[in-house]
């Protein structure tokens, strides 16, 4: 036997307040919406017809209510029954014409956002297609009852009456509705009043004409700041016609985070739909805020979000497009200004970059970047040095920008958020252009070779040194390079890193996982790092001339870990060992040495 399921209406209204609606402000927001859809459906039998909605609150009324009146098209009785008694069911909405997209909604569930408020409902109805005024009462326990009511309405249209619970009468004072009705409503195409008191605006703000642009520049900074709470660093228009859209981007007028969410104020069809919406706007244009009046985009049941599909994929594209747009017409129109939005937003234009081939061009001609020569664009770097070599970490552009420098060799900065992979993107603006990945160990071809009288007298310290740096895995060689002051340089290039990084590992794992490593080992005879001595360097040629083989072995020891230290690399425990062996055995020399001079 078949059986009809039973709603238990105080559990809805409990799933509604505490999961699918944000906060219980949203029961102003569904009556409006239901007026609203009341006076266009009138409107479209009579376009004549009255179009207001009157808000009172409980100081204004006998009972403590608070009525919403609006001058809509009205319910019969029938319609009570279909649309104020029927949880979801859309057919016969569709069927009494309440489906079509120019309504906010169709007397769904918004009527029960009433119960988050009170426990009692009241609508009061007239249609415009004739017959007596209605009334029906529902309560949050899932009863209704419909009847005729005592005196009947002048004109066809609604009245809704709720008399709040004790525990939210903070909802209906009269500042609070003043303020939820404005937020709400403030732009809807009907007057909305409270207590008397308009609380809609004439227009939509972008679209208000105004005597000359800047005249109009300054009334849209005016109203980012009353909405956001900033003055905008620029303002431009967007829209969509497929999705029916049109707004105003605000550009921030400091750094936002590359993480944080661009939030939208979103009006669907005039009537607010959140103040903070995710997923209009590409992820990279968090430097962006936007308000915009759709008229296509679908509302998630809440109604405080868009719901994600391909109309909403589009118009993300089309505001993206019209985000990078601009930006490519301020490089034009406005140098200077393109450099003050750089130097705030050089985080969001980089991201852009990575996709776009347009504002890469305009990353390579405008975006200072960090370099060996200084902050400079790419496109100036190119014309310095020709091709572009870059290392990946700030580190390693630290340890090797100065001695680069020496050998003429210009080296970028790409450590930085994206940046790296905006170097490896130019060839696709232009094939010519040439980018590497500096090589550590390339330095080494740069350097000078010692001549070979001065090698050979210094060959018995040389064997001495390698032997101390044998037991390290590295490998010492003399040479002679700018600057001065930089005694030794630890290189070594992608392929030895990634060996010592293995053997590291290696020798402090157990029997089983050594033996897996080891199978990745497959040049055990390739070359090693390398501590590079800087004869130019006075420490390094008072070294070279000790010929005690202890102090050699000390000093190359310091030598090293000096080169480490600077060199920012990872120091395994043999080298922290070393470390502190070394320091200890200078000092213990320099003791010993003033001990014999006194």
């Amino acid at each position: 036997m078949e059986q009809v399921f039973q709603v238990d209406l105080r559990g809805v209204v409990d799933l509604l307040s505490h999961h699918l609606y944000g906060s219980p402000r949203v029961y102003l927001r569904e009556l409006l919406q239901n007026a609203v859809d009341a006076i266009t459906a009138r409107r479209a039998i009579d376009a004549a017809a009255p179009a207001e909605v009157r808000i009172e609150t409980p100081d204004r009324t006998d009972d403590g209510s608070i009525r919403v009146h609006d001058s809509g098209i009205g319910l019969t009785e029938a319609e009570v029954h279909t649309f104020l008694a029927t949880i979801g069911r859309s057919g016969k909405r569709d069927d009494l014409g309440f489906a079509r997209h120019e309504f906010l909604g169709q007397f769904g569930i918004g009527l029960l956002s009433c119960f988050l408020v009170a426990d009692e409902a009241q609508v009061i109805t007239r249609s415009a297609k004739g017959g007596p005024t209605v009334r029906w009462i529902g309560y949050a326990d899932g009863r209704y009852r419909v009847e005729r009511a005592a005196e009947e309405r002048a004109e066809p249209g609604t009245t809704v009456i709720l008399v709040p619970r004790r525990d939210m009468q903070q909802w209906v004072t009269p500042t609070t509705v003043v303020e939820l009705a404005t937020l709400f409503g403030s732009l809807l195409p009907f007057p909305v009043t409270v207590n008397g008191q308009t609380v809609t605006e004439p227009g939509l703000p972008w679209r208000t004409a105004h005597p000359t642009p800047a005249d109009r520049q300054a009334a849209l900074a005016r109203y980012a700041g009353e909405t956001f709470g900033f003055t905008p660093f620029a303002s431009f228009d967007i829209s969509c016609a497929e999705s029916g859209l049109t707004g105003v981007a605000f550009v921030l007028p400091q750094a936002a985070s590359p993480a944080a969410k661009s939030g939208s104020r979103v009006y669907l069809k005039r009537m607010l739909l959140a103040e903070n919406v995710t997923g209009l706007l590409p992820e990279w244009a968090f430097f962006v805020r936007c308000v915009v009046d759709t008229t296509e985009l679908r509302p998630t049941a809440s109604r405080e979000a868009l719901y994600e599909d391909d109309l909403l994929e589009a118009t993300r594209d089309a505001i993206g497009t019209q985000i990078r747009d601009w930006l490519v017409e301020l490089s034009a129109s406005n140098p200077a200004g393109l450099a003050d939005f750089l130097r705030i937003h050089d985080m969001g234009v980089k991201a852009l970059a990575l996709h776009d081939d347009d504002m890469l061009r305009l990353v390579d001609q405008w975006l200072p970047v960090e370099t060996n020569a200084g902050r400079i664009p790419l496109a100036e770097f190119r014309r310095r040095f020709g091709a572009v070599r870059y290392t990946p970490s700030v580190e390693e552009f630290r340890q090797l920008a100065a001695v680069s420098s020496a050998q003429g060799l210009g080296l970028v900065n790409g450590g930085y958020s994206y940046l790296t992979e905006i170097l490896e993107r130019l060839p696709a603006i232009d094939p010519e252009i040439l980018v590497t990945r500096l090589d550590p160990a390339e330095l080494a071809t740069h350097f000078d070779l010692v001549d070979p009288a001065t090698e050979l007298a210094l060959r018995p310290f040389l064997s001495t040194a390698q032997r101390c740096l044998d037991r390290l895995d590295c490998e010492v060689a003399l040479r002679t390079f700018d600057p001065p002051s930089l005694a030794a340089l630890y290189l070594l290039d992608r392929d030895t890193q990634h060996r010592a990084e293995l053997r590291a590992t290696r020798a402090i794992a157990d029997d089983l996982w050594a033996d897996v490593l080891g199978a990745f080992d497959t040049e055990p005879d390739a070359d090693r790092p390398q501590l590079v001595l800087n004869h130019r360097n006075p420490l390094v040629r008072r070294i070279c001339g000790v010929t005690d083989p202890r102090l050699v072995t000390t000093a190359v020891e310091a030598l090293y870990s000096q080169a480490l230290l600077l060199g920012q690399h990872p120091l395994r425990p043999v080298d922290i060992a070393l470390l502190n062996r070394s320091f200890v055995g200078l000092l213990d020399w320099a003791v010993h040495d003033t001990e014999g001079e006194s």
